[in-house]
């Protein structure tokens, strides 16, 4: 997506190539090739409008001309971009000389400054997210208010609304796309932080005396400080083990949310990760953009053997594959939600894997520099206590936090559990772990821990000699074997099973081992 670079691409906009164009759900351009800056926006939602793009005094400007439609054809509206540029010549300001027409602007006015100007050096995530929280919140709320006649109480009752779902609805975003505006609290206080933002430019340009959105109560915030413990992160590892081991998830996914616990990633670095940031020799992710800019991330041993089992797909850049060619894993909710719900974590957030990285990282004595610097902190404050630190301490933290995530998971050796249904690593044949020095030996008290052995309905009726249709009664009774859900799918510890088997045979065998408690949440029948 462009806002200011004038696109190599260029072709003469005609009402037949209009006629061509769709939405794709992105904000585009297209730029004419008889017209120098003249060009046509295409928005997310399909929205044509023409606008002229140029320089006037070193600084960037562009001039919205108008929707497509009546009255501008693609013939009024380039030779209004030819008027336009002829008073740019003459030094006049068009953008300028449009706002001094009017008496006063509207916030709406004020919104394509503050997008098209103010937000030049942003990144392009939060140039859309301002743009989301204007065009979905702001503007359907306060965009026909004057600058100047907007108060504190305005703001105050835009923040009740947005909270109360007012500016909720569905948005059609192309063919079969839907986009879901929800509104909400957070919501609320993002649009009164981009407000505050816009109006700040308003008091610069003096188009108003004040800001009135400073001072304004937002919404208390969640406290969102959630780590893991030891033994929740024991569940968590065998609820990642148990549903690689089904199949009954991705194994893309799984490998995602395995890497993000043991790196303290946060979750974009790691789906938009491509091979050409992995240095293996160094062990380390080389990130050229995240969300404080580029940094290295050192990796201890458990993530550089996930990252080694993960087979590379032909012809796609990213560590973890989409299902169509070229593209990422984009979403991790789903999946999250049934792993957390199978090991009883239903209040942990996927950002919270990160705070538990921090937090092993202090229970095991590295000090909240190391860690700091571990996760990519960027604040003015911290950059300059940790920007003289030296490799040595960084790739030995984060070997020894790692290792200590690893443990408390129960991962060993063989990160990806093999598939019972195949007796088969998925990953197995493309890691070639002495080929690849880069690689660490596996802890030895990592390769000593037990997995449970999991069977589905019907290999545990195969076990027991029963039919699926006896194990069904069983579990509607409430009297046969425990058993637990596992994403979609009934499954039961082969060790509970036997020893159910063995107390119906009479054999001195205690209830308790017959439910053994396994570390994943009973589902009840």
């Amino acid at each position: 997506m462009e806002y200011y670079s004038m696109s190599t691409e260029r072709l003469r906009i005609t009402k037949r190539v209009i006629d061509g164009l769709s939405a794709d759900g992105t904000d585009r351009f297209l730029w004419d090739s008889d017209v120098l800056g003249f060009g046509l926006r295409i928005s997310p939602a399909g929205k044509l409008v023409y606008v002229l793009q140029y320089r006037i005094e070193g600084r960037q400007r562009r001039f919205k001309i108008g929707p497509h439609g009546s009255p501008w054809t693609p013939e009024s509206a380039r030779s209004e971009a030819q008027s336009l540029l002829g008073k740019v010549v003459d030094g006049i300001d068009p953008q300028q000389e449009k706002f001094a027409k009017r008496k006063e602007l509207s916030l709406a006015d004020l919104s394509e400054i503050y997008l098209n100007e103010t937000l030049f050096t942003a990144k392009e995530s939060s140039v859309r997210q301002a743009r989301n929280n204007i065009e979905n919140h702001i503007l359907p709320l306060l965009g026909k208010r004057r600058v100047s006649k907007i108060e504190r109480s305005d703001i105050e009752q835009m923040l009740r609304d947005i909270a109360a779902g007012k500016t909720a609805r569905t948005l059609k975003k192309g063919h079969r796309r839907l986009s879901r505006v929800r509104g909400g609290k957070g919501a609320a206080n993002q649009c009164v932080t981009t407000v505050s933002a816009m109006l700040g430019v308003a008091v610069e340009r003096k188009l108003r005396p004040d800001n009135p959105a400073i001072g304004v109560r937002k919404f208390p915030g969640k406290k969102m400080e959630r780590f893991l413990s030891p033994a929740e992160l024991a569940r968590l590892g065998e609820a990642l083990a148990a549903a690689a081991s089904l199949g009954v998830e991705s194994q893309y996914a799984i490998a995602a949310l395995r890497l993000l616990v043991l790196t303290g990633c946060r979750k974009n670095e790691i789906l938009k990760l491509k091979h050409s940031y992995i240095d293996r020799y160094h062990r380390c992710l080389r990130l050229p953009d995240s969300k404080t800019g580029a940094k290295v991330v050192h990796l201890g041993g458990p993530p550089m053997r996930i990252i080694a089992m993960v087979p590379p797909v032909e012809g796609n850049p990213y560590l973890l594959p989409g299902r169509k060619n070229g593209t990422h894993v984009t979403d991790l909710q789903a999946v999250w939600v049934r792993i957390r719900r199978t090991a009883g974590l239903d209040d942990v957030r996927i950002h919270d894997l990160r705070h538990s990285f921090a937090s092993i990282g202090a229970a095991t004595g590295d000090s909240m520099l190391i860690v700091g610097a571990l996760l990519g902190h960027r604040s003015a404050k911290t950059t300059e206590r940790y920007t003289h630190l030296s490799d040595h301490p960084l790739k030995s933290a984060a070997e020894r936090i790692s290792d200590e995530i690893s443990r408390c998971l129960g991962e060993g050796l063989d990160v990806f559990a093999v598939n019972d249904a195949t007796n088969q690593n998925p990953f197995a044949a493309c890691w070639d772990q002495d080929a690849d020095p880069s690689i660490p030996p596996a802890d030895p008290v990592l390769g000593a821990v037990v997995r449970t052995k999991w069977l589905d309905t019907r290999a545990a009726a195969a076990l027991l000699g029963f039919t699926i249709g006896t194990m069904q009664t069983y579990r509607w009774m409430g009297t046969g074997p425990a058993f637990r859900k596992i994403g979609r799918r009934v499954v039961y510890s082969a060790d509970a099973l036997t020893a159910w088997q063995k107390a119906q045979e009479g054999l001195n065998v205690s209830s308790a081992a017959c439910n053994e408690a396994i570390p994943i949440r009973q589902i009840d029948s």
